[in-house]
């Protein structure tokens, strides 16, 4: 994202274990942005985003 430092604080995305909000979370995460998330259910989407190092609580 240019123009947009990562020091704007914790990006938080809903619906983080869907193919497409997990992609851009894991793409702004690799930029260096801190990003965490929520999602109704556990899921190998949700396991692979945590074992990067991306915070994912269940419930919204």
């Amino acid at each position: 994202m240019k123009g947009v430092g990562t020091d704007i604080g914790t990006i938080h995305f809903i619906g983080i274990g869907g193919i497409g909000m997990s992609g851009i979370a894991e793409v702004m995460h690799n930029l260096g942005y801190d990003v965490q998330g929520s999602d109704v259910a556990e899921g190998y989407v949700v396991e692979g985003l945590r074992a990067k190092g991306i915070r994912v609580m269940i419930g919204h």
